[in-house]
């Protein structure tokens, strides 16, 4: 099938569960969030074995529990039915707790709060970033919400006691595969303004350059280049090469959602966007043969 000009390829995107906390940070200033959020979602590590994160949308005033700006922001971990969830979730709040710590409540009169839509559990925060006040930190209601007052040097942090956690789905994609350099930058905006319009749903890498495959010569490094949709190796791979003709860039957009209806939404919205681009050739997506991800989102159904 074709959108306007653009091809969308008879494939799939595969996609797996996660779990996720959704919260959000509070302070005097937008430049304030804005530094906060993105430090402290700015290195997506799931396929490494940690965590990532996104910035949801950014929020005013009258959008958050203390009346001031801030951002919604989630974080994400992998979730295996193999393995107990409290030593999952263990796991994962302990990585959030580091970046909540060290991205957060150092930046001046920040505060955190919950927004999780449908928790399946709450961790307490005392243990891992309250006691950050060395024992001198106290619980105080404020603004409706159960809060701990961090003591710090520019007073104070304060995070909601509970935070709680969900069930989602990580790795939703879509490629766009481009004939130009100008082409992956323009449609690559469009489609990050398109999918923030979603409630619900981050987008970990933004557009993303490196796309992964499970298998590699380097195990100990993780997930390594997929090298047959490497345009540089069209040449050396020949017929191994599935780069099509006229692409030279295939940039990936990763979706990440507290629903698969949301995570659908969002790529059917990307998809859309990028075919509004000239120079645009192809849309396909990223999958692993249905062997890992427990999801097979397919293009042309979004389109149905």
């Amino acid at each position: 099938m074709k959108l306007g000009r653009v091809e969308i390829l008879d494939t799939y995107a595969e996609a797996f569960d996660g779990l996720y906390f959704r919260v959000i940070v509070t302070a005097d200033d937008e430049e304030t969030v804005k530094r906060a959020a993105e430090d402290a979602t700015a290195t997506p590590s799931i396929v490494i074995g940690r965590i990532e994160g996104g910035v949801e949308r950014m929020l005013r005033e009258d959008e958050t529990p203390d009346g001031r700006v801030g951002a919604i922001l989630q974080f994400w971990s992998a979730f295996r039915e193999d393995k107990p969830l409290k030593e999952i979730v263990d796991r994962f709040y302990r990585e959030v707790s580091y970046r909540i710590r060290q991205d957060i409540l150092v930046k001046p009169f920040t505060s955190v709060f919950d927004a999780c839509l449908e928790p399946i559990g709450r961790v307490d925060t005392m243990e891992r970033i309250g006691h950050c006040g060395d024992g001198y930190e106290w619980i105080e209601n404020r603004y409706g919400r159960e809060m701990i007052v961090v003591p710090i040097m520019v007073p104070d942090f304060l995070i909601e006691r509970y935070l709680g956690y969900g069930k989602g789905v990580t790795g939703g994609n879509f490629w766009y595969m481009c004939e130009s350099r100008e082409a992956v930058k323009e449609a690559g905006e469009k489609a990050l303004k398109a999918i923030h319009e979603v409630e619900g749903v981050v987008t970990p890498f933004d557009v993303c350059s490196a796309g992964s495959k499970p298998e590699t010569k380097f195990p100990w490094i993780g997930p390594t280049t997929n090298h047959p949709y490497c345009p540089s190796l069209k040449k050396r791979l020949g017929a191994e090469s599935k780069v099509p003709e006229g692409v030279e860039y295939i940039p990936e957009i990763v979706i990440n959602g507290t629903s698969l209806e949301a995570v659908k939404e969002a790529m059917k919205a990307g998809i859309e966007a990028v075919c509004s681009v000239e120079g645009v050739l192809k849309v396909s997506a990223g999958n692993y043969g249905g062997r890992l991800g427990r999801y097979k989102i397919h293009l042309r159904e979004l389109f149905s």
